[in-house]
């Protein structure tokens, strides 16, 4: 074992002999332990919340999506075979998107229209996932009666379980001498999706293109656009470009998840970057809290570091002995700020014990997800302010001058 090191160590370990010492050092320990902690605890929610709402929000809407400029395509089947060949495209569906009035004995409410291909959104939608009654492939049923899903809250609302019937009432309606009528068609609730946001549980309802098509009154096999997954949710920079290139013969216009939430998501970066400056000022007050331990020990070590000095020590090896000290008070605090920590955070994820009121929130739950990144950032940045800590110190018990701090001795 070097010197400074057993010097460093030894003074740590005699520390309780001084209790006005060792209280100032436990609040250096704990105040770094609680900040680390908290850091892994609040920045693994910011992460959860993020990714889960990001998953959210790909599940319902594709990674890409492309459209048409007048607001329906019909030469779809070529363009989806074009895209199907693109490396890094894992599905392509077509979809209608309308907004309609869906009506019952329950009440009358305004929902977003999605029709879909059932055959073709397995691989793009979570839709079949999302299912807690019911499935999907009733949207593929060829009887007189089409059938429609829709979300949990939405249902609850209109008192509606699968097998009920319902009326949806379409803005593309018929004028007549009375004046506007709009175009009712009956259809049978085919089962019910939960996504766990309530902005889509609440307001959004699933029917097949077939039945779009003949609901909006399209003359010819029209659809609002294509929804495009990829193998790698952060591609789509890149898969954009070569759509482009792809499609450029077609008047469609090319937009991702990243463009159309980047509001929402630059928010929760921003968010997560003011939580992380805010948390790490309970790490720099455990610092500071160092600064006073070394301080108040230098003074009572006076006499040793003038011995120290006098056999032969060097400024450079006093220095280091009080910079060792605090930093391993700094990693001691680090590393039971893990302890407490990852556990706390590890337990919000299994048993999800903080429930989130869904009308509130994007998520009706605490998420949690952990980065490994952001655990060596935390670490790396706890440890950086304690070490820090101990420069003032170090630097005045090395500046001691042997013969004056031994004159009254």
């Amino acid at each position: 074992m070097k010197f400074e090191l057993f010097v460093a160590l030894r003074y740590l370990f005699t520390l309780r002999r001084n209790n006005f010492i060792s209280v100032i050092s436990l609040f250096a320990v704990s105040g770094v332990a609680l900040g680390v902690a908290a850091l892994i605890v609040v920045l693994g929610v910011m992460n959860g919340f993020s990714t889960d709402l990001r998953d959210k929000i790909l599940g319902v809407n594709a990674h890409i999506i492309v459209t048409a400029f007048d607001g329906t395509l019909d030469s779809y089947h070529h363009m989806t075979d074009k895209i199907e060949k693109i490396s890094g495209v894992t599905g392509v569906t077509p979809f209608i998107y309308s907004e309609v009035m869906l009506s019952s004995s329950g009440g009358v409410k305004g929902v977003v229209l999605r029709g879909v291909d059932s055959k073709t959104a397995k691989g793009v939608l979570s839709l079949p996932g999302n299912m807690i009654s019911g499935s999907v492939d009733c949207l593929a049923k060829d009887s007189k009666l089409p059938e429609i899903i829709i979300g949990t809250q939405l249902a609850q609302r209109l008192g509606l379980i699968v097998g009920d019937n319902v009326h949806l009432l379409s803005p593309s309606g018929t004028r007549s001498a009375a004046g506007f009528t709009p175009k009712v068609s009956l259809f049978k609730v085919g089962g019910v999706f939960r996504t766990g946001m309530f902005e889509y549980d609440s307001s959004l309802a699933y029917i097949s293109n077939k039945a779009a098509q003949k609901l909006l009154g399209f003359k010819r096999d029209f659809v609002s656009g294509l929804e495009i997954r990829l193998a790698d949710v952060y591609a789509v920079d890149k898969i954009g470009k070569v759509l482009k290139k792809t499609l450029a013969g077609y008047p469609v216009q090319i937009r991702n998840w990243q463009e159309m939430n980047a509001n929402l998501f630059a928010a929760l970066k921003l968010e997560k970057t003011a939580m992380f400056i805010i948390l790490a000022m309970i790490v720099m007050v455990g610092s500071f809290s160092i600064i006073t331990t070394l301080v108040m020990l230098v003074m009572q070590k006076t006499k040793d570091i003038a011995v120290l000095m006098s056999m032969g020590a060097t400024s450079g090896s006093i220095r280091r002995i009080f910079m060792l000290q605090g930093t391993l008070i700094g990693l001691f605090g680090t590393s039971l700020g893990y302890l407490i920590g990852v556990p706390v955070a590890l337990l919000l994820k299994r048993y999800q014990f903080i429930k989130l009121p869904s009308n509130v929130y994007p998520v009706d739950y605490l998420p949690v997800r952990m980065d490994l990144f952001d655990l060596t950032m935390i670490g790396v940045a706890a440890f950086a302010l304690c070490f820090l800590a101990t420069l003032y110190p170090a630097r005045q018990a090395a500046a001691l001058k042997p013969a004056q701090a031994l004159r009254y001795e």
